[in-house]
């Protein structure tokens, strides 16, 4: 099966081998295998289902997802099989339990405050922490190689006995050990820098297990610094398939190891069970505790992707729980709000529309008058492209409920979205008599105190802002509708904080950053999802290009001839080690030898994230007025800047940006009736540099480019999990596990059907977890 996915990939992933039906074949021989290992066999070759209806990429990363697990479950060490023996490991011993899983963690034996305060830099403050401090990766230590066929620079295991040691000192401050190593087939020279307690530990004549990586010289065969474990102790670094966990500063991986080898065998018996009982048997799914061990502990590789399922089954599954719970909430908390003549303000609000709204626009303004019939509080998620027309449904959305006689307020994450939100709507709706007022950081407090006032005797209608309108002392007289913009940049705290300022109001959430189908079922399960996927009337395409840095003087010719045609044009600079100061640096370096070298005929600007609100802002109406003719600019740009006459963008070092960065970049031109080019220019050093470069070149929907960005980067914090207030996901691969996100989605709802309020006592644990989790974030609220 693995050489036929193979050649499927080197055939540029066409189907030419028809793979549905020879997955069908391997499905049938699967059945075959004793119960435990057809299965495990079956759900490693789920991705593949629906192979002819994927997009090429997807094809691609599946097939390298599907080959890589079977070739693991085929071979103990994840690779083709090699002669030598195959250690067979077994479980931890599990100890005496002397402290309860909330103790903190410096109460262990031979912690203590100085270790435990390491321990907390990894955010492990409680025993507990442990248990679920997962390694980032295993190595498999399991297959002994004769030492006459270890291969030069390879990681490999071996065992043999130990001849003399030799120590010798060549300069102050640095001692080498060496000892030979023979097996019948050879000898092998082991050699360790300045550790003299590996005389404790090894003596010569002892049968020893070694693992390191290997040189082969004109001299022989060497291993240096190699792991081993104390013939009279356990099994901890060689023989077995070896958790690495993630470090910090001063810890080492050998002491965390061995300190997790005596806790999680010992204390996972004590963690709670959150799964139903029924639930786990129904899905053959092993306790947690035992999980727990052979997660961190692997017996082997199948018995670890067991436990690998259930643990991320057990995730989702109180994910999706929660969201359905919270969703459940918003449905039984009734309305505060009601309207009245819904079906009379459609056409006013489109006399006031500069043009026609597109088809997805009267859909959503119809899902959202729907909405607001229904005996609860509407939460709709609105995700739109970038220059799809989102700003408009707000704008829709708020006029009606002005026109009932509530307020609204809208949240942008930047001043500078906030300041072109409030221009468009002001422009758009002052002219109905609606008041349209805002309220940032940046300005005066008594500038604040005016809007203050104004919001609590409603004579202010619409409110935009940014954080500033979550602060304490903003209260309104009768807010009805909360509009949050690229809501990913705001967790769930700011959103609920923005609601507690009304009763109840309707929740309207947007994003242009295109949340993938799993993540959307995952996270936001307790929205309903409206989708713009049409542009308006009159947007251009946009022509992109990925180019290298030797075109920098012939791309520069392509800015001065698009400026001299009375066009304006973007030059992005990347950001330099998260830094905002080193970032600014660069951005106004760049500006100089721009403006004063390379284009001194035109007006150049400058915007970086150091600048004071009010002079981003001077600098954007002078682009906008066109009294610039290029500007260079951070990634402040990013979201939400408007300027119809920009046609051309620059990204330089393309390569330091993400995919979905890119795009988000790419949507400030192409906002007019010009036709409009983006050029990204980086070196591409890696295979992922160069398929991102290439995407971004290739891809203009928002929604393949957030698929692309997913199966590239791997889910991790893809679109902020824990932004959205939910706990991270550990052990889940919201790629890889799609068939355990959909099995949990139906679990929760079907065990929410029997006891929505989780009050069975075999419901309990999974209460009490909710109840902890409410807690925490009021706390956080508070």
């Amino acid at each position: 099966m693995v050489e036929i996915l193979r050649r499927e990939y080197r055939d540029g992933c066409r189907n030419r081998s028809n793979l549905e039906r020879v997955l069908e074949s391997f499905r049938l021989r699967s059945e075959t295998l004793p119960p435990g290992e057809g299965r495990t066999l079956t759900r490693a070759v789920r991705p593949l289902a629906g192979y002819p209806d994927l997009s090429a990429g997807e094809r691609q990363h599946r097939l390298v997802q599907v080959g890589r697990d079977l070739v693991r479950l085929a071979s103990p060490s994840g690779a083709e099989p090699t002669p030598g023996r195959t250690a067979k490991a077994a479980r931890p011993p599990a100890g005496v339990a002397t402290l309860n899983l909330r103790a903190d963690v410096q109460f262990l034996k031979g912690i203590g405050p100085r270790l435990g305060g390491l321990l907390g830099n990894l955010g492990i403050k409680t025993v507990g922490d442990l248990l679920t401090h997962f390694p980032r990766r295993w190595e498999d230590r399991t297959r002994i190689k004769p030492i006459a066929r270890v291969k030069h620079e390879a990681l490999e295991t071996v065992r043999g006995r130990l001849g003399s040691f030799r120590e010798k000192k060549p300069r102050p401050g640095l001692t080498i050990l060496q000892a030979p190593l023979s097996d019948r087939s050879g000898t092998l020279l082991l050699t360790w820098f300045n550790q003299k307690n590996v005389l404790k530990n090894l003596r010569p004549g002892m049968e020893v297990t070694v693992y390191g990586k290997v040189e082969r010289t004109g001299f022989g065969i060497q291993m240096t610094s190699p792991e081993f474990d104390p013939p009279q102790g356990p099994s901890l670094t060689t023989g077995r398939i070896v958790p690495v966990y993630p470090l910090t500063g001063r810890l080492t991986q050998a002491w965390l190891r061995k300190l997790q080898f005596q806790v999680v065998p010992t204390y996972a018996p004590l963690a709670s069970e959150a799964l139903p009982a029924d639930l786990l048997k129904r899905e053959g799914m092993p306790a947690r505790a035992d999980a727990l061990v052979e997660y961190h502990w692997p017996t082997s590789f199948p018995a670890h992707e067991i436990a690998r399922r259930r643990l991320a089954f057990e995730e989702l599954f109180l994910l999706q729980v929660q969201v359905a719970l919270r969703r459940q909430e918003l449905q039984q908390e009734p309305r505060a709000h009601f309207y009245k003549a819904l079906d009379e303000l459609l056409e006013p609000f489109l006399e006031l529309m500069p043009f026609p709204p597109t088809g997805a626009q009267r859909r959503v303004f119809s899902e959202i008058l729907k909405d607001l019939t229904l005996q609860h509080a509407m939460n709709r998620l609105l995700q739109g492209d970038v220059g799809s027309g989102k700003t408009m449904v707000a704008a829709f959305a708020a006029f009606v409920a002005i026109r009932n006689g509530f307020q609204a307020a809208l949240m942008a994450p930047t001043e500078i979205l906030a300041e072109q939100h409030f221009k468009k709507l002001q422009e758009l709706l002052a002219p109905a008599g609606i008041r349209v007022g805002r309220l940032q950081g940046s300005m005066t407090r008594k500038a604040k105190s005016h809007t203050y006032e104004l919001l609590t005797n409603h004579e202010l209608d619409l409110v935009v802002g940014t954080h500033a309108l979550i602060q304490e002392g903003v209260e309104f007289a009768n807010l009805g509708l909360v509009v949050v913009d690229e809501q990913h940049k705001f967790g769930v705290m700011q959103r609920t904080v923005l609601r507690q300022k009304g009763r109840n109001p309707d929740l309207l959430v947007m994003t242009a950053t295109p949340i993938p189908r799993t993540l959307a079922l995952t996270l936001y399960g307790e929205l309903e999802v409206s989708r713009l996927d049409e542009m308006p009337p009159g947007r251009q395409p946009i022509r992109s290009e990925s180019v290298s840095f030797a075109k920098r003087q012939q791309v520069y010719e392509e800015i001065r001839q698009e400026v001299r045609q009375g066009r304006q044009a973007y030059i992005v600079c990347p950001l330099i080690d998260e830094n905002e100061a080193l970032e600014a640096t660069a951005a106004v370096e760049e500006a100089r030898i721009l403006g004063t070298k390379v284009f001194p005929e035109f007006s150049v600007g400058l915007l970086h994230g150091r600048m004071k609100a009010i002079e981003k802002e001077e600098v954007m109406e002078t682009f906008r007025k066109g009294e610039h003719h290029i500007l260079i600019s951070t990634t402040v740009i990013e979201v939400g800047v408007d300027v119809p006459n920009a046609t051309i963008m620059l990204v330089q070092d393309a390569d330091r940006f993400g995919l979905a960065q890119l795009h988000q970049l790419r949507g400030r031109v192409g906002r007019g009736s010009h036709a409009s080019r983006c050029l990204f220019m980086g070196n591409a050093t890696s295979p992922q540099t160069q398929r991102r470069l290439a995407a971004i070149a290739r891809l203009s929907d928002g929604f393949e480019v957030a698929e692309e960005d997913l199966q590239i980067r791997g889910p991790g914090d893809y679109y902020g999990v824990r932004q959205a207030g939910f706990p991270e996901l550990k052990v889940a691969d919201l790629l890889r596990d799609i068939d355990l996100v959909e099995l949990a989605r139906s679990a929760a709802r079907e065990l929410l059907a029997q006891d929505p309020e989780l009050a069975r006592p075999e419901h309990r644990v999974l209460r009490q977890h909710f109840e902890n989790l409410e807690a925490k974030v009021a706390e956080t609220v508070h």
